[in-house]
């Protein structure tokens, strides 16, 4: 038993059905398209948007959005053939395991860490500002010290220090109150996120309704504007305009996809995964898709680049609304809440995607068996929740949310190049498997989203590729001094 040792299909499938050992399936299609928007509507839309016009591309930002969406869905449709041949909790991590044997699958398990564990502590520091911009319409906020962390200064025009933070407390709050609501039961969050999720996208389309009446065809003018250089406020050096811009922007905008795999790792509490997991992730990338579209084409249009660089670099939303629509400001808060909502639901998608694959690579061998231990009552995995609450908390309470965004971006980029190879690999490896949804035209579409998604890594930079590796090299070290040693299949 080498590290290339595959799981065989058949034990995958056996896992799934193992009764007390399994979690419980009460999730619907219509709860797996929520639980999907509820991860992909949120930080990206709200704040990666603005960033990737003023850095990238300008209006064609919705163009970065296409080429985003083009590699998710390719991507996506790989998801949904796997999903639906093997229901197990674990994403990507899963199917690696089946077609390129442990060794890939302990770095895509790893690598998914990024996505959700990172991701939602970087979205929990991003809650913890929106949370005070609410607060600030009663005339009241959290002091300085008390939502930063201790790396963060606030300093007067002249440099001199005003406030050091001590700790992020709402960050750590709402991961707090997500992971208690996680521990009380799948269906339970589910009925939460439906909730959230209707919430917000009403408001999002609020604001492409009202908005397109005030969008200034000057502002879409060039719409692709020509190759530059433009360096930002902390001297870093962006490819802005033409073909470059337009694949960086996708690279960053990307952020805002990220959840929709999610959706994969509850397929072992899905009621019937070979149907309802192809419809919950491609429904919800499709829904997601038309709304970003949309919405990046009206926030460009009501405001200018020049404003997402200065004064609405940050809520840049709430700022475009109070700044041209005039008589709106009561959108620019509802737009603040549904920011908050939005955050929270994304949240709750990543950190129970976290504690899915972790189960899942717990009841390998791969982590301690903590993380595959579930709750007497409620069937979930409480004692992961809880060590993921003490992680995820501690790094959004202490640790400043920059740079985080992109590492969560070229993580999912790669996790989501294999699995398209795994796909490609399963046909030709095992073509008798019965399989709910087949994705069509393989190979084209394997190779087709391993060059999109290559090519949106490209776009992000060899800083990123080089916290990548990093990230990499740490998971290998604790492989070979502890996973390997413990596989099952070893």
């Amino acid at each position: 038993m080498g590290i290339f040792t595959k799981k065989p299909i058949h034990k995958l499938i056996l896992d799934s059905s193992d009764g007390e050992k399994s979690l419980k399936r009460t999730l619907t299609a219509g709860n797996l398209i929520a639980l999907g928007i509820g991860a992909i509507i949120g930080a990206g839309l709200f704040v990666r948007t603005a960033a990737a016009a003023a850095n990238n591309a300008g209006p064609s930002v919705t163009l970065g959005f296409v080429v985003a969406a083009v590699g998710c869905a390719l991507a996506g449709l790989c998801y949904a053939e796997f999903a639906s041949m093997i229901p197990i909790a674990g994403s990507a991590y899963t199917y690696s395991y089946a077609t390129m044997g442990e060794l890939v699958a302990w770095i895509i398990g790893w690598d998914l860490v990024l996505e959700y564990a990172v991701g939602a502590a970087t979205v929990g520091i991003a809650w913890s500002e929106y949370l005070n911009k609410l607060l600030e319409m009663f005339g009241l906020r959290v002091p300085y010290e008390w939502s930063h962390s201790p790396f963060e200064v606030l300093k007067d025009a002249s440099g001199a220090v005003l406030h050091h933070g001590i700790m992020n407390v709402p960050a750590l709050f709402i991961i707090f109150m997500i992971t208690m609501l996680l521990i009380r039961g799948t269906k339970e969050s589910a009925v939460v996120n439906g909730i959230i999720v209707i919430s917000k996208v009403s408001i999002v389309i609020l604001f492409i309704v009202l908005g397109w009446g005030y969008m200034n065809p000057v502002n879409h003018t060039p719409y692709i504007p020509a190759p530059s250089i433009y360096t930002d406020s902390q001297g870093v050096n962006h490819n802005y305009g033409g073909i470059w811009g337009i694949l960086g922007a996708a690279g960053v905008v990307f952020f805002a996809f990220i959840g929709f795999d999610a959706v994969s790792t509850a397929a072992q509490e899905a009621k019937n995964p070979k149907k309802d997991m192809p419809i919950g992730i491609l429904g919800s990338l499709v829904i997601c898709t038309i709304l970003y579209i949309l919405f990046a084409h009206v926030l460009t249009g009501v405001a200018n680049v020049n404003d997402f660089r200065t004064a609405g670099k940050e809520a840049s939303v709430a700022y475009a609304i109070k700044t041209y629509m005039t008589g709106y400001n009561w959108l620019a808060n509802l737009v603040t809440v549904a920011i908050l909502f939005g955050f929270s639901s994304v949240i709750l998608v990543m950190l129970m995607g976290q504690s899915r694959v972790f189960y899942s690579m717990s009841r390998d061998g791969l982590v301690p068996k903590i993380f595959s231990h579930l709750h007497p009552k409620y069937s979930t995995p409480h004692k992961s929740n809880m060590v993921f609450l003490v992680l995820v908390g501690a790094f959004a309470a202490f640790v400043p949310g920059d740079i985080v965004g992109d590492m969560t971006s070229i993580g999912t980029l790669f996790a989501f190049m294999l699995v398209c190879a795994g796909v490609w690999i399963l046909r030709v490896t095992n073509p008798e498997i019965p399989r709910q949804f087949r994705v069509p035209f393989v190979p084209v579409v394997s190779i087709l989203g391993i060059v999109v998604c290559g090519a949106m890594i490209a776009g992000l930079g060899w800083t990123n590729w080089a916290r990548l590796i990093g990230w990499l090299i740490i998971g290998l070290v604790i492989y070979f001094s502890y996973s390997r040693k413990h596989s099952k299949l070893k």
